[in-house]
């Protein structure tokens, strides 16, 4: 039986990552459906649309709401959630994309040294829908237990892919440390839900910071200092002490906690330190990396994702990392 054309159901097309996500898809050939709470078609900071948008199915959904979606899965090859925040108060987005420093800088710290900061689970933000837990983790479980049961009306030749963008631990202290938790039981959940099953595969993207000069202009400057950073320390002899290292043998003299572990166990320190040595992506190449994860025939890509293997999956080179410098 012939394969069908691939038909990928993105959850939150119409944001920063999954927007690129859905251009990337159509330009392999890709039919896309995008889901959202609006059902919004994209459209960049300025107000514009552009063409690749009207070659999108957009859908008005509710992630915790299968009832919303669940008529439009048997008809995917793929599904690949992007919804999530970095930080519960998400008007955070909207600073980085006018550029806004300031607005920026004031919910940042508002959410560290609220109570996003607290690993307490009396203080977490179970139930609330704009919480962490909601959106990073139980959005996602929801839409795979969807995925999972549903029985796919077109011929596949391979396991069907749950590609769910997760993120690298390099955030902490400066982000509350439920961010990448929540990020880690997600992960751990469909693994559970998926284990054993010959029709799904689980892929797990976890990107660095994700950089795009215009929609997102603040994070170029960062973004250049941390590929840097990066670049020392990979070309540092290995006998010559680094940031980074030094970071990682002070948070080995903390003594850990006797409570039960945590999703993320390591010492903040360690989050830094990763931050210094893990270089930052363009959006459009994290979108390429999903892309090839997404193709049904792709079967050796499953579990973790890092920065490294979707630099290796989208065909990274020495000439590829000069331009990307550059254009940093």
């Amino acid at each position: 039986m012939q394969a069908a054309i691939p038909r990928i159901l993105v959850v939150g097309g119409n944001g920063f990552l999954g927007s690129a996500v859905c251009k990337a898809a159509l330009a392999r050939g890709m039919q896309v459906t995008s889901i959202s709470s609006s059902g919004s078609p994209f459209k960049t900071p300025k107000g514009h649309s552009p063409a690749w948008v009207s070659k999108v199915d957009w859908q008005a959904a509710d992630a915790l709401k299968p009832a919303t979606y669940s008529h439009l899965l048997p008809s995917v090859t793929a599904v690949v959630h992007t919804l999530g925040t970095l930080l519960e108060d998400t008007r955070y987005k909207k600073a980085l994309s006018e550029g806004n420093i300031a607005a920026l800088a004031g919910i940042v710290a508002s959410s560290v040294l609220g109570n996003g900061a607290s690993s307490n689970p009396l203080a977490s933000g179970e139930g609330r829908p704009d919480s962490y837990e909601t959106l990073n983790r139980d959005a996602a479980l929801s839409i795979c237990e969807a995925f999972v049961s549903s029985k796919p009306t077109v011929p596949l030749d391979g396991p069907r892919p749950f590609v769910y963008v997760s993120a690298e631990d390099i955030f902490r202290p400066f982000i509350p440390a439920r961010y990448i938790e929540t990020k880690r039981e997600a992960e751990l959940h469909i693994s559970q839900r998926m284990a054993g099953s010959t029709d799904h595969r689980a892929v797990f993207i976890r990107p660095s910071l994700i950089y795009h000069p215009h929609f997102r202009p603040l994070t170029s400057p960062i973004a250049a200092m941390l590929d840097l950073s990066a670049t020392i320390h990979r070309k540092a002899p290995p006998s010559l002490p680094t940031p980074s290292s030094f970071l990682r043998s002070l948070a080995s003299t903390f003594p850990s906690s006797p409570a039960p572990q945590p999703p993320v166990s390591t010492s903040p320190l360690d989050s830094v330190a990763n931050a210094l040595t893990i270089p930052p992506i363009h959006v459009d190449h994290v979108a390429e990396a999903i892309c090839v994860a997404a193709d049904s025939q792709r079967t050796d890509v499953q579990g973790v994702v890092g920065v490294a293997e979707m630099r290796e999956l989208i065909g990274w080179s020495q000439k590829g990392q000069a331009q990307a410098d550059v254009h940093v």
